[in-house]
């Protein structure tokens, strides 16, 4: 069959473009695809991987694994193998594959093999699908291997299929965005022959494996589910290829059915049918209804029978749709055609001889179009069997267009619509009146046809065409020789009376096509912003409350119906919300029914298999891994949410608020979580700093007071001071490290209030130093403070013991004998004092994490300290509203900066009258 070849959707081809575009730099990913281990992926790979050497281009092994297969192992002599990576685990040395190494080396192509495989810890990526995205994104080709069995959509069937749980698994996204996928397969008694001589696994090992996993059964159910992925891959492919050529005839190469059903008498009995050839096919199956302007105004019963006929479809198994068009054979072909079917079914015409000839058939039409489509009819059930049923006739719901409010349109409303038009056909004839003597009879005609456009704009088919007949007849009457009767002079203005009166009929049909199209568009339109606008709004909610509110506000307005969330307490029971504008609706739900749905996870309620006869529609929130509540519904009109589309706009809405509601508990879970790494951390360092700075202290004060007691008659009084110096120096130690932890205690709960008063800072710098004279001793302090300094609104203790934990700091990493500098300047309303001194500096990348709590540069070092006097200096700062930093200087040393805010201070006056 020749391809009927036409020209491109263009957004089709613009998406394509971009996605082609999005690649371009991105390597190309082949996949060795199989149904189990044995069947000779590696292998396959390896050959593939030699040819494309011997065309010349840059290849290597990256990570193969022969499992010691000779035949294996000669195909990479030759090749460029990558060394792996050693990682020592629980005493075991694992051979990785070196992604670093690869990625330096940068080869045209290079083999990865076992794709799903999890890598050591301590790597960069926990899996090795991963390590070869990141290769795909340097732009390096690479070729890899897969079981079917690790594909993570199919993990439960083959675990239920062999009974054995496999833990490793690929995001079926791999294979989707694979560039080529190369189906390895092999017999189940080829496989098991392989197995048996030793070529898969050791002796050993397949013995085992025969008994388990490499049964028969197992084997054959593996290889179909290989050859079913394989084959939709296939199928994806072909239809990108229609739609990159704009073929429009069907390629035959897989069954599947369109399902065309209409206000007939016999839809369930089409539908029943087509189920019983697709099962006989093996074929997939879509039942579509099409709407037009012709099947708008169907009755309440109509409506229910299509309803409940989708239904049935959708239970069969079937995947339906709902379409809109003008034309009912177009758009059967050309979503056949979309769609790839092969066959197309439909119902047998309800009428034949010359009605069939007069209004035609949408069977004849579809067999005279679609050549390249098999067409299957279907005869209508029997008459006893069809009077059992209600009235088949049925439509897709108006209220879910919009086009009405009203079910059926009351009958005084109906005789007004024709009285308008006729009243518009006399307004008409009025506006013509004085146009008689001045303008051709054509142009009053077009008069008329702007009327019958008016009518059909506002009141529809039925009166448009009452205008239409009425512009005619009142055309005829008024203006058409002799006037004022219905006698005509000369035969031609029976052309133009018919040609007016088909134009009229053409016009006020595409017209009220027109509004029709446009209202469905314009309610769809509506629908999509619906959800686009709850879903922005739940993604910029926090707090599981808010999203409650959200979600309730949003479903019961595009719904149009009452709405309560229901979410379980600690014990896992629903309740009602008892937040206030939480509980207004719904009140009266069965909370036994909607636990019932929580506990299942399945719908119950109106419409559905669980307690259809109820009013309400309970609905689980079901998210990645669990329920997370239900959702209530109370509908003013449950017809409209039995339609399919509805359906699935309203599951569409249920996902995004379990996806919303998942997001908060994750963030709590993972706050939680954080807080807890914190504690922890903090707990840890605690223990490291007290087990250091309380341990040495203790333990020279222990060997000190035991030579007081033991040896204290041996000793001389300079011993004895010496020793009583030492436990003093040591328990101030302590002490100072006791009051280190209760002042960030303090600090960090808010429970230290500032006394400012104003300050020199002089004062405050000399206090320091006074306090610290002992520690300063092989340091000299050099104090570079400009008499002009204002006063400073500070708690002077606290500041000073700012300055007492800088100098400390300065003392604990510098030599000996190395100056240390205090300065001070104002600038800008604020006073920057530096502290300095000439030591070994800071190391690069700590100049922030130095002022975090128990952070020391040398922990369990030579220095004393639990790394809380910078922490206990920032956060006396902050409260002082200033900053602090710290920074190495380049001729050496570091650097400590802080800044107080200064203000006016109060004149000598205010103070004396104060």
């Amino acid at each position: 069959m020749s391809e009927d070849i036409q020209r491109p959707d263009p957004d089709s081809l613009l998406e394509r473009v971009q996605r082609a575009e999005a690649k371009r730099h991105r390597g190309r990913l082949k996949i060795f695809f199989g149904a189990s281990a044995g069947v000779g992926k590696t292998f396959g790979m390896l050959l593939a991987a030699r040819e494309r050497r011997a065309e010349g281009l840059d290849v290597v092994a990256g990570y193969v694994e022969t499992h010691k297969r000779v035949e294996t192992e000669q195909l990479l002599e030759g090749l460029e193998l990558l060394p792996p990576r050693l990682v020592e685990y629980r005493g075991a040395q694992l051979r990785e594959f070196d992604l670093d190494a690869a990625l330096k080396r940068r080869p045209a192509l290079i083999l990865v093999d076992e794709l799903a495989h999890s890598n050591a810890p301590g790597s960069r990526h926990p899996k090795r699908w991963q390590d070869v995205d990141e290769l795909l994104e340097a732009g390096i080709d690479v070729y890899t291997a897969i079981n079917v069995q690790h594909i993570e959509s199919l993990n439960d069937v083959v675990s239920q299929i062999t009974g054995i749980p496999v833990w490793e698994t690929v995001p079926d996204a791999v294979l989707e965005d694979a560039d080529e996928i190369e189906l390895i397969d092999l017999p189940p008694d080829e496989l098991l022959q392989r197995l048996k001589e030793g070529k898969v696994y050791l002796p050993q090992q397949a013995e085992r494996a025969a008994q388990n996993f490499f049964r028969k059964g197992n084997l054959i159910a593996l290889r179909e589910l290989a050859l079913r992925r394989t084959a939709d891959r296939v199928d994806a492919q072909m239809r990108d290829y229609r739609d990159d050529h704009a073929i429009q005839n069907v390629w035959q190469v897989k069954e599947r059915m369109l399902v065309c059903i209409g206000p007939g008498g016999n839809a369930e009995n089409l539908v029943r049918a087509a189920y019983r050839l697709s099962q006989m096919l093996k074929a997939e199956w879509i039942v579509v209804y099409i709407e037009t302007a012709k099947l708008q105004h169907l009755s309440r019963e109509q409506r229910d029978v299509i309803l409940r006929t989708l239904k049935l479809a959708e239970e069969l198994g079937a995947e339906t749709a709902t379409l809109n068009g003008h034309k009912l054979s177009d758009e059967v072909i050309a979503y056949a055609r979309a769609r790839n079917a092969t066959r197309i079914v439909l119902g047998k015409p309800t009428f034949a001889g010359w009605r069939r000839r007069l209004h035609g058939s949408l069977v004849d039409t579809i067999v005279r179009q679609a050549s390249d489509i098999d067409i299957h009819v279907v005869g209508k059930e029997s008459d006893a069997l069809s009077q059992l049923r209600e009235n088949p006739y049925f439509s897709r719901s108006r209220l879910y267009l919009g086009l009405a409010a009203e079910e059926q349109k009351p009958l005084f409303r109906w005789r007004i619509d024709y009285l308008w038009a006729a009243v518009t056909s006399a307004i008409c004839t009025a506006v013509a009146w004085p146009m008689y003597n001045h303008f051709d009879l054509a142009n009053l005609v077009m008069v008329y046809l702007l009327g019958v456009v008016v009518v059909a704009a506002r009141y529809g088919r039925g009166p448009s065409l009452l205008a239409s007949f009425l512009g005619v007849v009142l055309f005829d009457f008024f203006y058409v020789p002799p006037r004022f009767s219905f006698a005509v002079s000369d035969s031609q203005y029976l052309i133009t009376f018919g040609v007016m009166l088909l134009v009229a009929l053409v016009i006020s049909s595409m017209t009220v096509s027109i509004k029709h199209q446009a209202r469905v568009a314009s309610m769809r339109e509506r629908r999509s912003a619906s959800l686009y606008a709850m879903s922005r709004e739940l993604a910029a909610t926090r707090g599981q409350e808010n999203i409650v509110r959200v979600a309730v506000r949003h479903v019961a307005d595009v719904f149009e119906t009452q709405v309560v969330v229901l979410l379980p307490d600690v014990g896992g029971r629903l309740h009602y919300p008892n937040e206030e504008g939480l509980a207004e609706s719904c009140h009266g739900s069965d909370l036994s029914v909607a636990q019932w749905v929580y506990d299942h996870g399945q719908m119950a309620g109106a419409g559905t298999d669980t307690l259809p006869g109820g009013d309400m529609i309970y609905l689980p929130l079901r998210a990645s891994a669990e329920v997370l509540g239900v959702l209530v519904l109370l509908p003013l009109n449950s017809a409209r949410l039995a339609l399919p589309e509805q359906q699935r706009l309203l599951e569409t809405f249920v996902s995004q608020i379990a996806l919303a509601l998942e997001r908060v508990r994750l963030a709590a879970e993972a706050q939680s979580a954080q807080l807890k790494i914190e504690t922890e951390q903090l707990r840890n360092s605690l223990l490291s700093a007290i087990s250091h700075d309380l341990r040495t202290p203790l333990a020279a004060i222990v060997g000190a007071s035991s030579s007081l007691v033991r040896d204290s008659e041996r000793l001389d009084d300079v011993a004895r001071r010496e020793l009583g110096q030492a436990i003093y120096d040591e328990a101030t130690r302590m002490a100072s490290l006791a009051n280190n932890l209760l002042d960030m205690a303090r600090l960090q709960a808010g429970a230290i209030v500032l006394n400012r008063q104003w300050q020199p800072l002089e004062e405050v710098v000399g206090a320091a130093l006074a306090g610290m004279n002992a520690r300063l001793a092989d340091h000299p302090v050099t104090v570079r403070l400009t008499r002009d300094l204002p006063l400073v609104e500070i708690d002077s203790l606290l500041i000073e013991r700012v300055f007492a934990n800088l100098l400390d700091n300065a003392v604990k990493y510098t030599p000996p004998g190395t100056p240390i500098e205090i300065g001070a300047a104002a600038a800008a309303g604020e006073l920057t004092v530096t502290v300095s001194d000439r030591g070994h500096g800071i190391p690069a990348g700590e100049e922030k994490l130095i002022f975090e709590k128990f952070h020391r540069v040398a922990s369990e070092g030579n220095q004393g300290g639990a790394g809380l006097g910078l922490s206990i200096s920032r956060s006396i700062i902050e409260a002082h509203g200033g900053k602090i930093w710290a920074e190495n200087l380049s001729t050496g040393g570091a650097a400590f900066h802080f800044t107080l805010l200064l203000s006016e201070p109060p004149s000598i006056e205010h103070e004396e009258n104060a």
